[in-house]
Formats: C-alpha cells, structure tokens, sequence
C-alpha cells in the first residue's frame, strides 16, 4: 500500500459500499475493502492499485482480526455490513448476530487495536416507529416497529456509549431510502421504490407492494448519499454531543405518483405499463410504520448536500444507463 491513509468499508459487496469506495480511491485513500462475498474493485476509478479486497466473514473473531492487520495505521472505518428490514423481520436470530453481534464485536476489537479511530456507522430511519409527527424532528424518540429497526437501534446505543467513553470516534448516519438502487432488487421493505423505475426501464415488471399512490416515503440520491458521508468522514467530532451521535441524513418527502411522473417524464409513458400494484400486508405495515419527512435542520448546519426534487432522482439514474 501506498503511504496515504487506510480507510476499511464493510459491506463493500452491497450498494453504497462500492459506489464510496470509488469516491475514496479516487481522492487518493486506500481502501480495504470486505464482505461476505468478494468484494470487486469498482471500475474507472484512478487508484486501483489502492484498493485491497478481503473475502470474508465479518461475524468470526479471526477474520476481524485478519482484516484490521490489514488496514493498519487505520485512519476510519464505514460500518456497512448488515441484514436488510424484510430479510431481518424473516430472521430475527440472523440479524441479532449480524446487525448487532458483529458490529459491537467488530467495536470492541477497534476499541484494542485502534481506539478513537473514526467510525462511521450505517443506521437508518427505520428506528423509528408510529406515532410519528408529520415532520420528524432530532428530539423524536425512536419506537421501531420492526426487527431492522429495532437491532439499528441497539447498536446506535452502542457506538454513542462507545464514543462517548473514547473508545472510538463515531458518527452515527441514518439513511433514507436510496433511490434508485442500481442493480438486483434488495430484500429491503423499500425495494420498490428503486425497482419501479430500475426495472420498467430494463424491460421487466415491477410489483409495488401497496395500492396507494399518495403513498410518501423518504428517499434520497446515491450521488448525494457519497458526498454526504465523505464530509461526515471530514467532521470535527466535537460537531455533536459526546452522548447523541446520530445524522438523519437529508432527503426528499416522495409519494409512489411523484416516482411515477418521473418515470414517465424521463423513461416514457409506456414504462408505467410495467407497474403492477398488488397488496402485501407485512410489507405494508413495515413501510406505513416509517417517517414520511425529516427536519433538515442538522444536516444543514453540519454542511451536508440535499437533493432537490423527486424527478432528479429519476433523471439521475435513467442518465447513468447511457453514461
């Protein structure tokens, strides 16, 4: 490896991973990057040489231990890794080891060989469960209504009590729904927020799992959501309070016929053909039990990018098909 700093990315194999450690390997970091599956260094980037990729389970001890010999001197580590919320509500003891086991055990292991490395860890606004003001605020407490939200929940716990001993320097970053996903639909809840515009425009057909057009759910871009956690990685850590590390990231309040009308303005009307709307009852009260709207007013302050409107999001992901 080159002299310049070590950054590890877990969960490198999934979506946000690959597309941030793109954008770390061209600002010049190294990046180890590793997930239960090999990871694949991400094409057209300027670094490659930069990258290390590491198969493996983040859920054994020995692994952990290979995969921080590696990174060493350690400069941060995004915590990506985990069980998605319908994959986690199908199998609460698989989340339990993956969403909660192996990220306090990976901690703990930081804790020993780098303490108070940044850590940037991946929560998302599934912690939150009903009754729910119309806009959340960072004074709502989180209720979650489901197995996902609820084991996002206890590790945020975690890493504010760890961060707040010094242990490790964490930031907590709660996603909205990233939308449009590129590639397989996910075992998300959320899914077809992503699929209904992915998959029309591939051909193919997209159930949308609720029969309500008004629908809203909180969404934000993938190229927003990339620069948004390089400047988290840059935050001066006293930018929180040392007991309360959570950043509900920022989004864009989107109902199912906003997602619809982009379609149909950038991908053409014929798409919309492709939408079925069939009713799935679990899959439904899981999405009703999440926040339609954020308040901004922290992200803002701590200098993060916000996206616009719906149909940009559209755009953004029908423009990278022709890129």
């Amino acid at each position: 490896m080159s002299q310049s700093k070590n950054i590890i990315v877990t969960g490198a194999g999934g979506l946000i991973g690959p597309m941030l450690s793109k954008r770390l390997l061209n600002d010049g970091y190294n990046v180890i990057m590793t997930d239960i599956v090999e990871p694949v260094v991400p094409k057209g980037v300027k670094n490659p040489e930069n990258a290390t990729c590491l198969k493996g389970d983040i859920c054994d001890p020995a692994f952990v231990k290979t995969l921080l010999d590696a990174a060493q001197p350690l400069h941060a580590i995004f915590i990506f890794h985990g069980i998605m919320s319908a994959g986690s509500e199908a199998n609460f003891d698989l989340s339990l080891k993956v969403n909660i086991d192996s990220v306090r055990n990976l901690l703990m292991a930081l804790r020993q060989s780098n303490p108070g490395v940044r850590v940037v860890y991946s929560s998302s606004q599934a912690v939150y469960g009903q009754p729910l003001p119309p806009v959340v605020t960072d004074s709502v407490t989180p209720t979650p209504e489901g197995t996902y939200g609820s084991h996002k929940f206890s590790t945020e716990i975690i890493v504010n009590d760890m961060h707040r001993k010094g242990f490790i320097d964490g930031f907590i970053v709660r996603f909205p729904t990233l939308v449009v996903r590129p590639g397989k639909p996910s075992n998300a809840a959320s899914s077809f927020l992503s699929g209904m515009i992915r998959e029309p425009m591939n051909g193919q057909v997209c159930v949308l799992p609720l029969k309500d057009r008004a629908f809203k759910s909180y969404i934000c871009s993938p190229s927003g959501t990339i620069e948004n956690l390089v400047r988290v990685l840059h935050l001066p850590s006293d930018a929180l309070p040392k007991h309360i590390r959570h950043i509900n990231f920022p989004g864009i309040s989107a109902s199912v016929q906003e997602l619809m009308d982009g379609l149909a303005k950038y991908g053409g009307e014929d798409k919309l053909k492709l939408l079925q709307e069939e009713t799935n009852p679990e899959l439904e009260r899981i999405l009703r039990s999440w926040p339609q709207d954020f308040d901004p007013s922290t992200p803002d302050r701590l200098g993060l990018v916000r996206d616009n409107r719906t149909e940009d999001l559209v755009k953004e992901y029908i423009d990278s098909l022709s890129s």
